[in-house]
C-alpha cells in the first residue's frame, strides 16, 4: 500500500498572519469579481448573465413559448454556474418583476411573488421566456463581440461579457454586497439614457451638468416623488455617491358631508406594501399617530391604500407630513456607483463615465460584428469565385470529376482554386448546376463588393462608427421610449417641496381629562376622565396602588427611579383602563435593582428638588430631565448605594425647606441655598452624624405659612419655624413636642 504521508518538502514555513492576509485577499477579489459587483459595460453579475445565456441557448425567444423555469435553473447551476438552486432562482424572479425591475429581462408565467412581500411559487410550477429587453442584450452574441471563456468544468463555453444593445446598468439599476464594498445604482428611463448617450457622442467635452438635462434623475419601477433639487442630484452623479429621497405619492379624496381620505397610489421602490401597513398600523395601535384612525389596503392590480384621518378638520399634508416621518411612505435611496470597468477593476464611476463605458463597450461590439461579417463576406467572395470559373467551364469540370478518383488537385491544378474553392465544386449537387447561373453569381458578388467596402469604411473611420451607434440609440427611444406602455417616466421629479406647518404631534392629540393609576408592582394604566382618587381601584391580588394622579390626553409625565434616571411618557399613550394596564418595565428600560420613587406631570417651566436617601440633593430645570428614549436619562449620580428618595416640584412661593432624618433631627433652610444643575450628586442638605441615618422627609413650603403635619387630634401647623432655621448642611435640632413618630410632613 503506497504511503500518502506528506513529504517534508511538501511543508512551507509561512507567517499565519501573511497566510490569512493572502487568502482572505483572494476570497474578497473572488467575491467582488465574480459575484456581488456588475459589469459597468452590460450591467450584469455572472450569474444573471449565465441566466439570461442559458435561455438564449433552450431558445426561450420573446416568441417562443414558456419552459419551466426548473429547467432554465437547472442548466444553469449544472452547466455554468456552480451555486445553489435557491440562490439563482431568487436571482430569475427577480428579473421578471416589474416592481424589482425597471425594464424586466425575463418573461414569467405563475406566481412571481408580488410588491407585498409574498413569496414566489416553487421553480416546478413557474415558467419563463426572455423578454424583449432579455433578448436586446444578447443581440450579436454569435457574431463574435463578445470573448467566451470556458465554464467551471471545462465542458462548455459562455460569454464573459454581453453585447448588451441598451445600457443595462442604469436603466436598471443594480444592487450588491461585497467583501470590503457595495454597490447600489438606481434604475433610469431609457429614452432620457439614450438622448444622453448621442448627446456624448456629439460632444466630446460633455459634462455631468449638461446630461442631467437629458437625465434629470431615476426613474424608480414602483414610481414615487423624486425630491431632491438639480444641485444634489448633480453632485451625487459627478461623483457616484450621495442619496435621492423618494417619497409616495398621495392625493385626497372627497367624501360625503365634508369628509375625506387620503390615498396612497404610489409607494418608494423596493419597499414591501405589506410591511408598511403593518408599520402604520402598529403605530395608530399604539397612538403614536393620533391624527389617523384607520389603514387599510384596497389594492388590486395598482396600489390603493386608504388612510382615515380622525376628523375632517386636519390638513391632509400636515397629516402626510407625519407619515413621511415616522414611515417608510418616505426613504433614501443611496447612490453608490461602485462597479466593474473595462479591465475588471472595481471603482466608483460618475455619470459620464458610465456612460462613456458602455457608448466605448459598444464601438467595440460594432468593430468586432463588423470584423465578423467583413470575415464571412470575404469567404463567401471566395466561394463565388470558384463557382463562376465552374461555370464557365462545367463541361471540363464534370469530366475531371467523373474520370478521376481525386480529382480536387485536378481542379485545382486546371483552374487555378484554392482548397476551399476546390472543396464548394465539389460538395454541389448536381441539381444545384441549374442554378449557376452567371448573372445571378455576378449580382451576389457585387452586392459582397459593395457591403465589404462600405464595412471597411466604417472600420476606418470612428465618426461613421459614431454614427452608426447615434442610429442605434435612435432605436432604442422608438422601442422603449416614452411613448411605448414599458417606457413612459413614472417617477415624478420636483425641484422643491413643502415641510408640514406643524411638526408636533401634540398638535392632533385633543385634550381630554384621563386618570393615570400605577400599582406597587409596576402596573400602569389609564382611564377617561378625573375619578375620584379616595376611592378604593381594582389591581391584581396581591398588589396596590402607588401612584394615583388626574392629567390631561396632551401632557407628558416624568417617571424616576430610585437609581436616579427620569423616564418620559405620553399620557394618550399609556394603555387603557379595561384590565389591570401593562407593566411599565416593558415602556422603559428599568434596571432589575430598581424601583419607582416618583410619578408627576411635566412641565417645563417648572424647578424639580431631587434628594437622595443620603442627604443630598440639588435643584434642576424640568426641561433637563426630559428623555427621548426609553433608557432614559440619567440626572443623579448616586455614589456608596444610596438611591433617590424622591423630586418635588418647587412652587414660587417655596421660599423655605424643611428636612429631617430617620434620626429625628428636624432641619429648616431656604431654598435658594440649594444650587442649579442639570445632571450630579448635588450637596448636603443635611448632615447625619450616623452613616446608617437617612432622609426620612422633605418639604418645601411657603415660610410665610409655616409647616405641616398630621396628629391624632388633627393638622397642626407649625408657625414658628425659627429654633429649626438654620444653614443648609447643618445636623438640626429635635422636632417640636407632638410631631409624629413616623417622621412625615403633610403639604
Amino acid at each position: 500500500m503506497a504511503d500518502k504521508t506528506p513529504s517534508l518538502s511538501a511543508i512551507r514555513d509561512e507567517q499565519l498572519a501573511d497566510a490569512l492576509s493572502k487568502r482572505y485577499l483572494e476570497y474578497a477579489l473572488s467575491s467582488i469579481v465574480s459575484r456581488s459587483l456588475p459589469d459597468v459595460r452590460d450591467g450584469l453579475k455572472p450569474v444573471h448573465r449565465r441566466l439570461l445565456y442559458a435561455m438564449r441557448q433552450l431558445k426561450l425567444n420573446p416568441t417562443s413559448g414558456f419552459k419551466k423555469c426548473a429547467r432554465v435553473v437547472g442548466d444553469v447551476i449544472g452547466k455554468y454556474h456552480p451555486h445553489g438552486d435557491v440562490a439563482v432562482y431568487d436571482a430569475m424572479v427577480r428579473l421578471s418583476q416589474s416592481f424589482s425591475v425597471r425594464y424586466p429581462l425575463v418573461d414569467g408565467q405563475g406566481n412571481f411573488g408580488n410588491i407585498d412581500g409574498d413569496s414566489h411559487a416553487a421553480m416546478r410550477y413557474t415558467e419563463a421566456r426572455l423578454t424583449l429587453a432579455g433578448d436586446a442584450l444578447m443581440d450579436g452574441l454569435d457574431e463574435d463581440t463578445v470573448d467566451f471563456a470556458s465554464t467551471y468544468d471545462g465542458t462548455d463555453s459562455e460569454p464573459m461579457l454581453m453585447p448588451a444593445s441598451f445600457p443595462n446598468l442604469l436603466a436598471n439599476g443594480t444592487q450588491g454586497i461585497a467583501v470590503g464594498m457595495a454597490t447600489n445604482v438606481p434604475p433610469h428611463n431609457l429614452e432620457e439614457l439614450a438622448h444622453a448617450l448621442i448627446y456624448v457622442l456629439d460632444h466630446k467635452d460633455a459634462s455631468v451638468a449638461d446630461l442631467i438635462q437629458f437625465i434629470p434623475g431615476p426613474d424608480f419601477p414602483t414610481g414615487g416623488v423624486l425630491l431632491n433639487d438639480k444641485e444634489a442630484i448633480l453632485k451625487s452623479y459627478e461623483t457616484g455617491r450621495g442619496s435621492f429621497t423618494l417619497r409616495s405619492k398621495w392625493e385626497k379624496e372627497d367624501l360625503q358631508y365634508g369628509n375625506y381620505q387620503i390615498v396612497i397610489t404610489e409607494i418608494p421602490f423596493g419597499i414591501q406594501k405589506s410591511r408598511l401597513i403593518e408599520k402604520i398600523a402598529s403605530l395608530i395601535e399604539d397612538k403614536k399617530l393620533p391624527m389617523v384612525t384607520d389603514i387599510r389596503d384596497e389594492s388590486a392590480e395598482d396600489i390603493r391604500v386608504v388612510i382615515e384621518p380622525k376628523n375632517r378638520s386636519m390638513d391632509p399634508a400636515m397629516i402626510m407630513g407625519h407619515l413621511f416621518k415616522l414611515s417608510d411612505f418616505q426613504v433614501l435611496f443611496h447612490l453608490n456607483m461602485n462597479v466593474l470597468d473595462a479591465t475588471r477593476t472595481p471603482r466608483e464611476m460618475s455619470l459620464l463615465e458610465v456612460l462613456q463605458a458602455y457608448i466605448d463597450h459598444r464601438q467595440n461590439v460594432l468593430q468586432r460584428r463588423s470584423q465578423f461579417r467583413l470575415g464571412n463576406i470575404n469567404h463567401r467572395l471566395e466561394v463565388l469565385e470558384g463557382l463562376l470559373k465552374a461555370y464557365l467551364n462545367l463541361d471540363e469540370v464534370i469530366r475531371i470529376i467523373r474520370e478521376n478518383d481525386e480529382p480536387k488537385p485536378l481542379l485545382i491544378a486546371a483552374f487555378d482554386l484554392t482548397d476551399l474553392q476546390a472543396d464548394s465544386i465539389l460538395n454541389m449537387r448536381l441539381r444545384s448546376l441549374r442554378k449557376l447561373e452567371e448573372m445571378s453569381i455576378k449580382k451576389e458578388d457585387s452586392d459582397l463588393r459593395a457591403e465589404k467596402e462600405k464595412l471597411e469604411d466604417l472600420l476606418g473611420d470612428p465618426k461613421k462608427q459614431f454614427n452608426t451607434l447615434k442610429t442605434e440609440f435612435k432605436s432604442l427611444i422608438t422601442t422603449f421610449g416614452k411613448k411605448t406602455d414599458i417606457g413612459a417616466r413614472r417617477t415624478l421629479l420636483v425641484d422643491s417641496f413643502e415641510t408640514p406647518a406643524v411638526s408636533d404631534l401634540d398638535a392632533f392629540i385633543e385634550k381630554e381629562p384621563l386618570t393615570i393609576l400605577v400599582s406597587n408592582r409596576g402596573w400602569i394604566r389609564s382611564m377617561k376622565g378625573h375619578q375620584d382618587l379616595s376611592q378604593d381601584f381594582t389591581f391584581k391580588d396581591g398588589d396596590s396602588q402607588k401612584f394615583a394622579l388626574h392629567c390631561q390626553t396632551t401632557d407628558k409625565l416624568i417617571l424616576v427611579s430610585t437609581s436616579g434616571r427620569f423616564f418620559t411618557l405620553d399620557a394618550n399613550t399609556l394603555p387603557g383602563g379595561r384590565g389591570f394596564g401593562e407593566p411599565l418595565r416593558m415602556m422603559v428600560d428599568l434596571d432589575n435593582d430598581s424601583d419607582f420613587t416618583n410619578l408627576f406631570i411635566y412641565d417645563e417651566n417648572a424647578s424639580l428638588l431631587c434628594v437622595a436617601d443620603n442627604g443630598y440633593g440639588f435643584r434642576v430645570k424640568a426641561s433637563d430631565v426630559m428623555a427621548q428614549t426609553r433608557s432614559g436619562k440619567t440626572v443623579m449620580n448616586l455614589v456608596d448605594g444610596s438611591k433617590c428618595f424622591g423630586v418635588y416640584t418647587l412652587a414660587d412661593t417655596d421660599d423655605h425647606i424643611a428636612i429631617i432624618g430617620n434620626h429625628r433631627k428636624l432641619l429648616v433652610f431656604k431654598t435658594e441655598e440649594i444650587p442649579f444643575v442639570s445632571r450630579g450628586k448635588g450637596v448636603i442638605l443635611q448632615k447625619f452624624r450616623d452613616e446608617q441615618t437617612q432622609v426620612a422627609d422633605i418639604l418645601p413650603f411657603p415660610g410665610s405659612e409655616g409647616l405641616y403635619w398630621e396628629t391624632g387630634r388633627g393638622r397642626t401647623a407649625l408657625q414658628d419655624f425659627r429654633l429649626w432655621l438654620s444653614k443648609r448642611a447643618s445636623v438640626g435640632r429635635t422636632p417640636p413636642t407632638g410631631f409624629p413618630r413616623k417622621n412625615q410632613f403633610i403639604g
